[in-house]
């Protein structure tokens, strides 16, 4: 899926369409001690939170549905696969399944750095000033990428990319919950929870619930720290589903500022590393032009978006991982997972939200 769908898919598809970035995990819980707040209060204490510098443990668990992806990581196919769409999609795939594990570090809005670290491999995403470098352990490869200067912005078009987006995905419980939250309507519930524990510190159980059952999810629930007002665990569950369908949380978590070694990177011994260069404002904005928008249908949880033929990459819907993941249903085929489903029907148009395969057929019709 295309990275410009990323902004206009629903809070609750975020899980499963872009949370390959995501790095989740089922946490300790307990008995916590906190002053009594209302939902509205836990809001504002997120909403002030002005922690610039942390780090920490993050891991992983995820009960979507989906099978289990051969290890493929960013470099790691073969062939032209690897720089595929194909190959785009099984290193997301291969995020959301599983348990993973992933260090991160934060100093500023300029310095940050995610290490995944999986069995047999590590993936590293560094942020150094102007400087980004992506890593793979498996086969060497090393990406970077030089941020223009903030002084020569003049435009809108030319601006610093955010450093949320270093790394085209949520990476952090923070950001993941700050989606979430920011989707808040009058379609949500706001409740909260018995206080807990997460990587040892008290945090207060935020929830919340889809008034409507048309969605797939069930509910929503963000652990805010009770110090801080960092969201520190993201849990969503589905609908008729007993353990968490994705949940994403620190199990360590320090508010000491990282030391600078962190953010210095130096490409390894016999790796092989890319100039990548950020395509100039005009090839942007005509690349942006070129495509039609995708449309939203309803608002909420059971929003639909859809996009017209040509969305999806040919060589993503011909390929043997596509016929795998999907399964032929009328009008087209389907990916359906316990919170998300797409439809790409047989003329090429896509479907996608947290709602049952059916409401896009409807959708679709």
């Amino acid at each position: 899926m295309k990275r410009r769908w990323v902004r206009w898919l629903p809070a609750a598809v975020v899980p499963a369409a872009i949370a390959a970035g995501v790095i989740i995990a089922p946490l300790t819980a307990g008995a916590a001690d906190l002053p009594s707040k209302t939902p509205d209060e836990v809001l504002r204490l997120v909403a002030a939170s002005d922690v610039k510098a942390f780090s920490g443990t993050i891991e992983q668990s995820s009960e979507l549905g989906l099978p289990s992806i051969p290890s493929t990581g960013p470099g790691s196919g073969s062939g032209s696969a690897s720089g595929s769409a194909s190959g785009d999609a099984a290193s997301i795939l291969e995020l959301l399944t599983g348990d993973h594990t992933a260090k991160v570090y934060v100093d500023g809005p300029a310095k940050q750095r995610l290490q995944v670290l999986d069995q047999l491999a590590e993936r590293d995403v560094i942020r150094n000033g102007s400087d980004v470098w992506l890593y793979t352990s498996t086969g060497k490869k090393v990406t970077h990428v030089t941020l223009p200067d903030r002084s020569t912005v003049k435009s809108p078009d030319n601006r610093r990319p955010d450093p949320d987006a270093t790394t085209g995905a949520a990476t952090t419980p923070s950001q993941l919950a700050q989606t979430f939250l920011a989707a808040v309507d009058p379609s949500t519930s706001v409740t909260l929870g018995d206080p807990v524990k997460v990587a040892g510190r008290d945090a207060y159980d935020l929830v919340l619930t889809p008034k409507t059952d048309a969605t797939l999810v069930g509910s929503v629930s963000i652990a805010v720290d009770g110090t801080t007002g960092i969201p520190l665990r993201v849990q969503v569950d589905a609908r008729g589903q007993s353990t968490p369908a994705f949940e994403a949380g620190f199990s360590e978590f320090s508010t000491a500022t990282p030391s600078a070694s962190v953010f210095a990177f130096t490409p390894p011994s016999g790796a092989t590393v890319t100039e990548q260069a950020l395509p100039a404002p005009g090839e942007k904005k005509a690349e942006a032009g070129s495509h039609a928008k995708p449309t939203v249908t309803g608002t909420g949880w059971d929003a639909v978006v859809s996009a017209p033929a040509g969305s999806v990459p040919s060589d993503l819907t011909s390929s043997p991982l596509f016929a795998q993941l999907t399964t032929p249903v009328d009008g087209g085929r389907a990916f359906s997972t316990s919170l998300v489903s797409v439809l790409v029907t047989d003329d090429g148009r896509v479907f996608a939200g947290a709602v049952p395969v059916s409401a896009l057929q409807a959708a679709a019709r």
